[in-house]
């Protein structure tokens, strides 16, 4: 039996990178979860992943920045699990630019889907944990559940270059920790990890003749990856040297979903290496 053997999590952007990574190491330990990505087939194939492996997920796809993801994705885990134990707000990207060259669209789409997304689905569950609680506490049982949200060492110390990032990443700390004194009551830990570098779609290396590199988010083509050199630049920052996988993202997650975190609520780990700008 696993450390969460009969929790249920919803992670949101859980078909690449750190997400994919969370979403498999909590199934691993037992939990049923529910994946989200705003396409559908990465997410689809973590799902067959996880049920291969003898784990239990589904899939609710679509943008966590739609006005009503929030209660589509809280609804799914309760309907297909029957509860909702561990939230996991993870779904974010980087649209970076220098503050004079920063459009409206860049800087809100910043705070929509590392703010406003969070914000939407605590809200969504805020019933259901409500109604959980009162519950467990008339059946005599104490039931601890768990909110992770993801910043960046860029809500911390800030980042040239990211203001709107930066300002969302900030803003979910302050959410966290409000949320840890208005959740407190029942019994929901509500704590945040901040990465450093972690080797993901969204660090890749460009090579000086590569091309820029691009994803699409909603039909929007947004830069991504590091020039090579500056890669170098970074592994002397880095007191370990070198960067987090994905799977060292999700083992700082986990920290926070486990039996041992119960008494823990409010707090920021930085998972990045020791590195501290």
């Amino acid at each position: 039996m696993g450390t969460l053997n009969g929790k249920v999590a919803i992670v949101s952007g859980s078909g690449r990178g750190i997400g994919r990574s969370v979403a498999s190491k909590l199934a691993a330990e037992g939990a049923a979860v529910v994946v989200n990505d705003l396409d559908p087939a990465p997410a689809d194939e973590v799902v067959k992943e996880i049920t291969a492996a003898g784990g239990r997920a589904i899939a609710c796809n679509g943008d966590v920045t739609a006005a009503d993801f929030g209660d589509r994705f809280v609804k799914a885990a309760i309907d297909a699990f029957g509860g909702l134990d561990i939230i996991v707000n993870n779904a974010g990207y980087t649209w970076d630019n220098v503050v004079h060259k920063m459009t409206d669209e860049q800087f809100e789409a910043m705070l929509a889907v590392h703010l406003t997304a969070p914000f939407r689905i605590l809200r969504a569950a805020a019933e259901p944990i409500r109604i959980f609680t009162k519950q467990e506490a008339q059946q005599g049982r104490e039931v601890y559940r768990k909110v992770v949200n993801i910043s960046s060492i860029a809500g911390i110390f800030g980042n040239a270059g990211q203001i709107s990032y930066a300002a969302g990443k900030a803003g979910i700390v302050g959410m966290t920790r409000a949320m840890c004194k208005e959740w407190g009551r029942y019994k929901v830990n509500v704590n945040c990890v901040a990465f450093g570098w972690i080797d993901t779609r969204l660090t890749q290396a460009i090579k000086a003749d590569e091309a820029q590199k691009t994803i699409d988010v909603a039909g929007r083509e947004i830069k991504v990856g590091v020039q090579e050199g500056n890669l170098g630049a970074m592994r002397q920052l880095v007191p370990l040297g070198r960067p987090g996988t994905p799977e060292e993202a999700a083992g700082a997650v986990y920290l926070f979903c486990i039996p041992e975190s119960n008494y823990i609520s409010g707090q920021l780990l930085v998972c990045g290496g020791g590195l501290l700008l």
